[in-house]
């Protein structure tokens, strides 16, 4: 096939005219969701492609993130499941967290996610190189003394565990989200700094393994992002199972006591606990790697692309946590195969940030996808936008699973459902409908005439739908 057109050309003779390890149509720093993504893709589609990782491939996500963190809240879930199973007719026993067996478990999942995906690369005529990588020009990576010359490169180098300013974490008393997740022990308490997604599901893991739990976020509300009724939600169904939060409350210093830290927040109040684990995002993954010496422009660490995914330098591309925007593996993954095919000139749809699904994996989830009712009305105007709210208690699956929550749907008058939120036990399986329905621009009265299966936590979806269509069924006008 053709080959895309080179950007470059003085650069490009210069380069490859030195010692290299390659030269190639793609060259990938970053072997994490979106990195990989772009390499399998690119290589379907005939491209040559080098893929450069410092560490393991899979990144963050798979190692470090999404994947090990949801298989604790699995075991959370069994944990509560067996604490509270008389309520369903069975007599059973929690005798205690064996943390070596919940360890094993989840690194089991890791491991075999992991080799899978070694095979994927493996198999796909990707020429995977294990090293840390640098631009040093335009066009090309250097990682263990050898470069790998591109006729484009994508920059996917991923993101941290950020902290705040004098704010030390020793991997011991303060640590971050990657250390929580092998401890092997349960902490008597903790201290959770930031109420967003990392926080949220730590705190809920951690309660559910009998730990005593305070969240301490600077923000008005937990999961703030969200829309402001699902953080309302969340809070109740946290203050009902005794995880304590205190919101709107910065923090300003931590010091280390005989038997864990003590935390202060405005206002002088302390909190103190074994642990303090600090979740107060991401940062981008960029410093020292030679973005902004060969002419990549930044803000705060962020790599700037157009919304076609390319840098300020010609046939330099960005996809994932390093580009401003949501932090989401899925996210990177979908970045990754639209810049795949952009280089192989298919010409592929912009991604519309808005339509990407939000879950939060917490207990109760949180689940979302578009635009909460706050940012509808700024964006159509107060007046021009409806919401209605089916509460779960209406829904049989979610009686049988004792789950208590809503599906919100935010529409515009005469218009598409442009924001869907969602909050209970296994919500985030109903996002897949759900996305389906923001980026169809689905009007509610055309989701109103498919059939939902019954019993189904999907029916919710189909209710919400049927009412804003005018024709509530199991729901009142």
């Amino acid at each position: 096939m053709g080959r895309h057109p080179r950007s470059n050309d003085a650069t490009w003779e210069r380069t490859v005219s030195e010692p290299n390890g390659g030269t190639f149509d793609v060259v990938i720093l970053g072997g994490g969701s979106g990195g990989y993504a772009a390499a399998l893709r690119a290589a379907q589609l005939d491209l040559s492609v080098a893929l450069i990782e410092k560490a393991e491939l899979g990144g963050t996500c798979l190692h470090r993130g999404c994947i090990p963190t949801k298989a604790l809240l699995h075991a959370a879930e069994i944990a509560d499941q067996t604490r509270e199973s008389e309520q369903f007719g069975i007599k059973a026993d929690l005798v205690g967290i064996d943390m070596a067996g919940v360890n094993s478990y989840k690194d089991g999942v890791v491991s075999r996610l992991y080799k899978g995906l070694q095979g994927l690369v493996g198999s796909a005529k990707v020429t995977f190189v294990a090293g840390e990588g640098k631009l040093v020009a335009p066009n090309t990576v250097e990682a263990n003394g050898q470069r790998y010359t591109g006729r484009n490169i994508i920059l996917a180098t991923g993101s941290y565990s950020r902290s705040l300013p004098g704010l030390e974490v020793d991997g011991e008393r303060v640590i971050a989200s990657e250390h929580a997740l092998k401890l092997d022990r349960v902490p008597s308490s903790a201290i959770v700094l930031g109420g967003g997604v990392i926080g949220v599901e730590f705190a809920s893991v951690w309660k559910s393994f009998g730990v005593d739990v305070t969240i301490i976020e600077a923000l008005p509300r937990l999961v703030a992002a969200e829309d402001a009724e699902s953080s309302k939600a969340l809070e109740r169904a946290f203050r009902k199972r005794g995880i304590a939060f205190k919101t709107g409350k910065p923090f300003e210093k931590v010091e280390r006591t005989d038997s864990g830290v003590k935390v202060t927040i405005a206002g002088g109040e302390t909190v103190e606990a074994e642990l303090l684990l600090v979740a107060v995002g991401r940062g981008p993954t960029t410093a020292n790697l030679g973005y902004e010496e060969q002419g990549v422009k930044m803000d705060r660490g962020f790599v700037l692309t157009d919304e076609r995914l390319r840098t300020s330098v010609p046939n330099v591309f960005a996809v994932g946590d390093i580009v401003p925007g949501l932090q989401l593996a899925h996210r990177g993954f979908q970045q990754g195969i639209f810049v795949a095919e952009e280089i192989a000139g298919l010409n592929p749809a912009m991604i519309d940030e808005s339509g990407i699904p939000r879950v939060t994996y917490s207990d109760p989830e949180l689940a979302s996808v578009g635009l909460t009712e706050a940012k509808a009305k700024e964006q159509y105007g107060a007046d021009k936008v409806t919401t209605y709210n089916y509460n779960l208690g209406g829904n049989g699956k979610s009686q049988i699973l004792k789950t208590q929550g809503f599906v919100k749907l935010v529409r515009v008058e005469d218009g598409p459902v442009v924001g869907v939120h969602m909050v209970g036990a296994r919500v985030g399986e109903l996002i897949g409908e759900a996305q389906l329905i923001y980026n169809w621009e689905a009007y509610p009265a055309e989701v109103a005439q498919l059939v939902h299966a019954h019993p189904s936590q999907s029916e919710a979806l189909g209710e919400a739908h049927l009412a804003l269509a005018g024709k509530p069924l199991h729901a009142h006008a």
